[in-house]
């Protein structure tokens, strides 16, 4: 009892009364747009912050208070454990929508499985993105697939009681706003000041949504995106489009990534032997990184994040029946990679966690991904992108102030020959590149995310000779 400080006792005493909600770190550390560099992120006290996650939006195929915590311990606690400080978690689904019974009626019961989800999130610093709504219609839209959550909102049809009849009426009445913004105080009320939670994403991939004119949702954002942040000063405040995989959503990624409001650019980009583009039905790494460099492009000084990247049938008829025969998750690897290598804030963010990062246990590729990039400041290198051309291997590096990282991929190993062919992937020998700029190293070293281990590596006049490898490897070289 002598070892009891004041300090103490006015916790206990806290907690006892309900004064301080279980999970919230006593350390107000937020997550921010770098001072220094805001192509990347930083916390508040001025460490830096790259999002190393997952989507983990809610656990699928579970239905009691018990088995729904209980599953998101499980993915929490295996993210956390392989270096996972992020995840993004929607709000509207099911087992966490607070406002189910009726429009503008919420249910403290669900709240407090949200207070959990935190909690449980803080015992290994993750930082939790919430999304706000995913409706697309009011009525008649179901789940896509098994496992999946409704695209639709009954309760605010006025058929049910509710008191929209459309979409159109949602997005540009006083009355839509209105209960668009009465949700997000109700939350600001609880959430305000959580250090755990990274941001707030007004809806998942609003586009998909029923409207007579795309003018309307971009107007909605627009204005929606300060009215978050005055609720929220102490998080960011972002909006999400659907998969860039047309000509066309280009100039809707443009016009929503220049909102100077929307604090972070997000791109979604699958896999999809459906899409228009022809990027999205080839090499993984490929398409990550040019989705990552064409927001990068659009000439906005702000966080690029790829947010959702995956695999999927045509036209996201489900989820990609390649995912069971890629055991060592090599798609992963070239998500996480690829997107920070094209001067992401962080890596890519997978979806599918549970058909196929759980399904396989392949949670250490954060691990292997944090051990990659160890010690490295991306706001403080100021990093460009570059690439070098070569004809057996895709080279892409960054250059900063202090470091240069080149990550190398073999060109011949992709998820056609590995996954559909069940071309085992080779390894490579003797290969070398030299780099496109005059450097003068103090230490060199490659890493083998495949196997974990390292090596020293020496360079002769910017020429870089390689190890023996499969796949991948990464190069960090200390600059003087």
């Amino acid at each position: 009892m002598k070892n009891f400080n004041k300090r103490k006792w006015l916790l206990i005493a806290g907690l006892l009364l309900g004064l301080i909600r279980p999970g919230i770190a006593q350390s107000n550390v937020f997550v921010k747009v770098s001072a220094e560099n805001p192509r990347y992120l930083e916390l508040s006290d001025g460490k830096a912050y790259i999002p190393v996650g997952i989507n983990i939006c809610w656990p699928r195929f579970v239905s009691s208070e018990d088995s729904v915590i209980m599953k998101m311990e499980h993915y929490l606690t295996k993210l956390g454990e392989n270096g996972g400080n992020f995840t993004r978690v929607w709000l509207s689904a099911p087992m966490f929508e607070v406002e189910h019974k009726k429009a503008g009626e919420y249910d403290e019961v669900i709240a407090r499985r949200i207070d959990k989800i935190l909690e449980i999130a803080g015992k290994y610093n993750i930082k939790v993105k919430f999304c706000l709504e995913n409706f697309r219609d009011l009525t008649n839209r179901p789940a896509m697939f098994a496992g999946s959550v409704p695209f639709d909102k009954p309760i605010y049809y006025t058929g049910n009681g509710g008191p929209l009849s459309t979409m159109d009426e949602y997005f540009t009445s006083q009355k839509g706003k209105d209960l668009f913004l009465k949700r997000v105080d109700f939350f600001a009320k609880r959430y305000k000041d959580h250090p755990g939670v990274f941001g707030w994403e007004l809806w998942n991939e609003i586009n998909a949504v029923k409207v007579s004119d795309r003018k309307i949702i971009l107007d909605w954002t627009k204005a929606m995106l300060p009215e978050l942040k005055k609720r929220f000063p102490n998080h960011l405040a972002m909006q999400s489009l659907g998969s860039f995989d047309t000509e066309q959503a280009k100039g809707l990624y443009h016009d929503y990534s220049v909102i100077p409001d929307n604090e972070i650019a997000q791109v979604h980009r699958y896999l999809d032997q459906g899409g228009a583009l022809p990027v999205t039905r080839g090499a993984v790494d490929v398409l990550a990184y040019d989705a990552v460099s064409t927001l990068r492009g659009f000439g906005e000084i702000k966080p690029v994040i790829l947010s959702e990247v995956g695999a999927v049938e045509p036209h996201h008829a489900g989820p990609s029946l390649l995912y069971p025969k890629d055991t060592e998750g090599m798609m992963l690897h070239d998500y996480l990679f690829a997107a920070f290598f094209a001067g992401a804030a962080g890596p890519g963010q997978s979806w599918h966690w549970d058909y196929y990062i759980d399904k396989h246990d392949l949670w250490y590729h954060l691990a292997r991904f944090n051990k990659a990039i160890e010690g490295i400041d991306p706001g403080k290198e100021a990093f460009e992108p570059f690439e070098v051309r070569h004809g057996e291997l895709t080279i892409y590096g960054l250059k900063g102030k202090k470091h240069v990282l080149v990550w190398f991929r073999d060109k011949a190993n992709t998820w056609q020959s590995e996954l559909n062919e069940g071309l085992k992937p080779q390894t490579i020998k003797g290969k070398s590149f030299k780099l496109p700029f005059e450097v003068k190293v103090k230490n060199a070293s490659v890493y083998n995310p495949w196997e974990d281990t390292g090596q020293t590596l020496k360079l002769k006049n910017n020429q870089v000779n390689l190890p023996e490898f499969k796949r991948s490897g990464v190069i960090k070289l200390t600059v003087k």
